[in-house]
């Protein structure tokens, strides 16, 4: 299938195996870029969650990378088909030299997307697009903010900036003597199973473990886990990624009879202090809705919002369908997960999350 295009002698193709270097050498050269717009996500997702990555690369005529834009197609006969930079994750979008370059590539998925009839294309962007170059209008939704917070020095000045209230709730799991551990693959069952009781009983489905697995071993040195364990069972954990000096948590999870003693503040604390003692400058609490429990939660610990401009593409005269969890269609599903066997979550769940960005 020929995808590409060229303008002002760029031209967009399809990322080819030999370019996976080239891709991520022009990724580590933009502070823009998040971790996602790595080459290795490509057949990372495409092996574990069983989706089609289109990778579009753009290149000058002296065969120089100018823009990438990594973009997956999500296709199930419950959700639809549609495509989206990037899922799973907040941050995607195309990363270019110039917002004409930036057009061309949208221009390009615009272009694979009509081939592949979809429903919609979704760019979760970090900043708003500077052109409006593309032949087709986008609506953007400025719905969601993620939380970030430029971190101290020491954990000591962040205790003092939280106040004697946070305090006093993370010294409440420590008279429990619930302790914690930082690790990695040694750590998944631990993790998994705190993350799939907390996520059965917010009626969400799961990841499979073997999606875990793969992000702590393509990412070794950009990836961990935290768990919190209280009489020997582990009862709050978090899963870490970090980049470019900011370190992310797009995963955390805490069993409800835990959270009578605060463990998560202890989480999150120990988590906070690890980011500072190993020399990260902010800490990504990841995305909420203004104003909303999660908001709340991550302000008190001094996380400022930053805006995410998510664009949506949908063919002339249609309109993206609403797959937000909060949109009420999905109530009655989350009614019936939150009932159902642990077994049966791990085991029914990683087939239909695949296919929710």
């Amino acid at each position: 299938m020929d995808i590409s295009t060229s303008h002002s002698a760029v031209s967009v193709s399809l990322l080819s195996s030999t370019d996976h270097d080239l891709w991520d050498k022009y990724v580590h050269t933009k502070p823009e870029a998040s971790i996602y717009h790595q080459s290795k996500w490509l057949t990372l997702i495409e092996s574990s969650l069983k989706q089609n990555g289109f990778y579009f690369i753009a290149k000058d005529a002296t065969n120089n990378v100018v823009g990438i834009l990594p973009i997956i197609n999500l296709k199930s006969w419950l959700f639809g088909n549609y495509m989206v930079s990037m899922p799973y994750f907040n941050y995607g979008a195309a990363i270019a030299d110039s917002p004409e370059i930036e057009a061309q590539l949208m221009q390009a998925a615009i272009k694979q997307g009509e081939t592949l009839k979809v429903s919609h294309i979704q760019l979760r962007a970090s900043e708003p697009f500077v052109s409006s170059a593309t032949t087709d209008p986008m609506t953007v939704s400025t719905q969601k903010v993620n939380m970030i917070l430029d971190l101290p020095e020491t954990p000591e000045l962040l205790g003092k900036a939280i106040g004697s209230k946070r305090r006093s709730q993370i010294k409440r799991p420590i008279r429990e003597g619930v302790s914690h551990k930082f690790g990695g693959v040694e750590l998944l069952e631990d993790f998994y199973e705190v993350f799939c009781l907390n996520m059965r009983d917010l009626g969400t489905p799961v990841y499979s473990k073997l999606f875990f697995k793969a992000i702590l071993e393509t990412f070794a040195d950009n990836a961990l886990l935290c768990v919190v364990y209280w009489e020997g069972k582990p009862v709050s954990t978090g899963f870490l990624l970090h980049n470019n000096g900011r370190m992310e948590i797009p995963w955390a999870s805490t069993v409800r009879y835990a959270n009578r003693i605060s463990v998560n503040m202890y989480l999150y604390w120990q988590i906070l202090s690890y980011a500072i003692e190993n020399d990260f400058k902010q800490f990504d609490f990841g995305r909420s809705t203004i104003d909303a429990g999660t908001y709340k939660f991550k302000k008190q610990w001094g996380a400022e919002p930053q805006q995410c401009y998510w664009y949506h593409w949908v063919p002339e005269g249609a309109q993206a369908p609403d797959l937000s969890p909060s949109s009420g269609k999905f109530d009655l599903a989350i009614q019936v997960w939150q009932k159902l066997p642990l077994w049966v979550t791990k085991m029914i769940g990683p087939p239909i999350v695949r296919n929710l960005p």
